[in-house]
């Protein structure tokens, strides 16, 4: 199943540009504000999860940050970002893994981030195993931010089946390690306009 997980997502990388992905967004406001409510400093280490080639990692260099990370299960993502980056490229690790393999040092990561990678699992297996990595990767006191469809939101994205989640949900998932913070519903306008409802929550690590 993870290699046919892999093919589909190196097959929409390689062949789409961003402005044809339902997910693109110029500039992604919403992690962005979440990142700075969290008032890291520039020495922090955060992580983008299943970022593909997102324009995250660009803003946060751009805002001086220097200890980041992306990691996507697709190498042409990350192909993708490398290329687009340039000299700056240097400056970030990246990771190619399906975050469920993924095994990262204990107690690394100031800040966590994802938007719209969580619920692409949706076996519980895959689950169990995610909630156990973040609470094991993320240090005390730091940050998970999390981006799903809501319940008012997509059954599917980029042909896969999804799990949505409520803010009761999320929190439910995550409170044993971590304390809510907080969560917002949005609507994300697609570049073919049409709309998809998120929940993000911002959680601590206790």
């Amino acid at each position: 199943m993870s290699s046919q997980i892999k093919d589909h997502w190196e097959n929409v990388f390689l062949n789409k540009k961003p402005t044809e992905m339902s997910w693109f967004q110029e500039k992604p406001e919403t992690s962005l504000d979440f990142i700075r409510l969290a008032k890291l400093p520039e020495t922090a280490r955060i992580i983008d999860v299943g970022g593909g080639d997102s324009f995250l990692i660009d803003f946060l260099l751009e805002e001086g940050y220097e200890n980041l990370s992306l990691l996507d299960i697709s190498s042409k993502a990350l192909e993708n970002v490398k290329e687009r980056l340039g000299e700056k490229a240097a400056k970030v690790e990246f990771i190619c893994s399906n975050v469920v393999d993924y095994q990262s040092e204990m107690q690394y990561f100031d800040f966590w981030h994802d938007r719209a990678s969580f619920h692409f699992l949706t076996r519980k297996e895959d689950i169990d195993k995610y909630v156990e990595l973040v609470g094991k990767s993320i240090k005390p006191g730091g940050y998970l931010n999390i981006g799903t469809f809501s319940d008012q939101g997509p059954l599917k994205c980029s042909g896969l089946e999804i799990r949505q989640y409520s803010e009761k949900d999320l929190n439910s998932m995550f409170e044993k390690e971590f304390k809510k913070i907080r969560c917002i519903n949005e609507e994300h306008l697609t570049p073919f306009n049409t709309y998809q409802n998120f929940t993000f929550c911002s959680f601590q690590r206790k």
